[in-house]
């Protein structure tokens, strides 16, 4: 009987990361739709004939669903299983990226974007909650940085790689074989991924290990409960303010305009702009674990990681109002990988937050809710700097010098309001 508990026990801990690798993949493409409109923009803007402000409407059509599914994709995790979420999601955003290859027209575009932005929208808290099952409770935060960091591999991808794919498929092509990877994804996702390990073995990790979802014996709370509960707290609130001001540099920027600003204002080529976009993953990547690290061994708090997080983004932005076209080659890769690290990488304490403000049942809830604000201000601030550029003068569809650095004051200003909201969140480390 305990050769048998020993072979069970065994097997789980080698099929997690089964599981880990097909979830953490299927969010590396989450990554990649996100930002890929800033390396294909002057396609975009030239296949559609539009516009900065449109643009900013396609690019955004993304995050709209996006927001809005964050609350449901919680009760959709619960009713439906996770499993079952994740695969029926990721089939909407394969048929949304090949619709998106596919759009004859500027609608049909925008239409793919929104399918897309509908399906990835559903992947992070059933992907959260899946490996909360599989995961004991104190390597969760570890699991959930590696996630994050491979999130930024998609990012990664979304750089240089699609320039270089772009340049020899066009970017239409490209986006139809993203589509295509999506919907084996789904396959593989329905028929390997186990929402549980009772599901896989008849017994489970040892006691000893207990894992997140096995540790709580507090009472389950209604979904209205938990809203209620999330939304009279008033340091949710400062959280979310954080939230919704650093999404929207990161998306706003990264996610769009950054491409367009380093080849009309430097003049690099698409791959010497790829490849500087590429840095705000590497950022990514290396800030998601060396922050949460920073985070609880070395400061023992979460305040102070978003203060220095904070007033760095602040100090990035001021310089690039104060010198939008005098900086160099080399001193755009490293703001870009401070960007990486300060805007991106940050956000995983962000969440850490999220969950330790409230007990342990409705953390799904929380977290939920706190993940609507980035993609909201990503939302608002990619079709608003647009309209920015677009009113600040512009030859064909190119913008002045002037036109950045007035657009880029909107990136400043939001991160002073995240600055200041960090002050009015309390510390929530143990």
């Amino acid at each position: 009987m305990y050769r048998r508990e020993n072979k069970e026990q065994r097997i789980v801990l080698s099929y997690r990361w089964v599981i880990f690798l097909i979830l953490a993949i299927g969010y590396a493409i989450v990554y990649f739709h996100r930002v890929a409109p800033a390396v294909i923009a002057p396609e975009l803007t030239r296949n559609f004939g539009i516009k900065g402000a449109a643009l900013g409407i396609l690019a955004s059509a993304y995050f709209y669903p996006y927001a809005v599914m964050q609350l449901p994709s919680g009760l959709l995790s619960d009713s439906l299983g996770p499993r079952k979420t994740v695969t029926a999601f990721t089939l909407v955003a394969a048929v949304g990226a090949i619709l998106f290859g596919i759009s004859p027209t500027f609608f049909t575009a925008v239409l793919g974007r929104i399918m897309v932005g509908l399906g990835v929208s559903v992947l992070f808290i059933p992907t959260l909650k899946i490996l909360a099952n599989w995961f004991e409770v104190e390597k969760f935060a570890i699991v959930a940085g590696i996630l994050m960091a491979i999130g930024g591999l998609g990012w990664l991808s979304a750089a240089t790689p699609l320039a270089l794919l772009t340049l020899w498929l066009g970017w239409r092509l490209t986006f139809i074989i993203i589509g295509l990877l999506s919907l084996i994804l789904a396959l593989l996702t329905y028929l390997i991924v186990r929402d549980s390990p009772p599901e896989l073995v008849a017994s489970s990790i040892p006691e000893a290990e207990r894992t997140i979802s096995s540790s709580s014996g507090e009472p389950k709370l209604s979904l209205l409960q938990g809203v209620r509960m999330v939304l009279s707290e008033k340091n949710f609130w400062a959280l979310a303010a954080w939230f919704f001001c650093t999404g929207g540099i990161l998306f706003g920027f990264g996610g769009l305009w950054a491409g367009p600003y380093l080849m009309q204002v430097y003049t690099l080529t698409k791959t010497q702009t790829g490849n500087i976009l590429m840095m705000i993953a590497v950022g990514m990547i290396v800030g998601s674990p060396m922050l949460s690290y920073l985070s609880e061994k070395v400061f023992r708090a979460r305040k102070s990681v978003l203060l220095i997080s904070s007033f760095t983004l602040t100090g990035i932005w001021v310089l690039f109002v104060f010198f939008v076209d005098g900086l160099s080659v080399l001193f755009l890769y490293g703001l870009f990988f401070l960007l990486g690290i300060f805007a991106s990488g940050i956000v995983v304490i962000g969440f850490t937050v999220a969950k330790e403000l409230f007990p342990t049942q409705i953390a799904g809830t929380s977290t939920g809710m706190a993940n609507l604000f980035p993609f909201a201000g990503g939302a608002l601030l990619q079709p608003l700097i647009g309209l920015v550029l677009d009113c600040s003068g512009r030859s064909g569809i190119t913008y002045s010098v002037e036109a950045y650095r007035l657009s880029f004051v909107g990136f400043l200003v939001a991160a002073v309001l995240a600055l200041i909201s960090v002050f009015l969140i309390k510390e929530t480390h143990a």
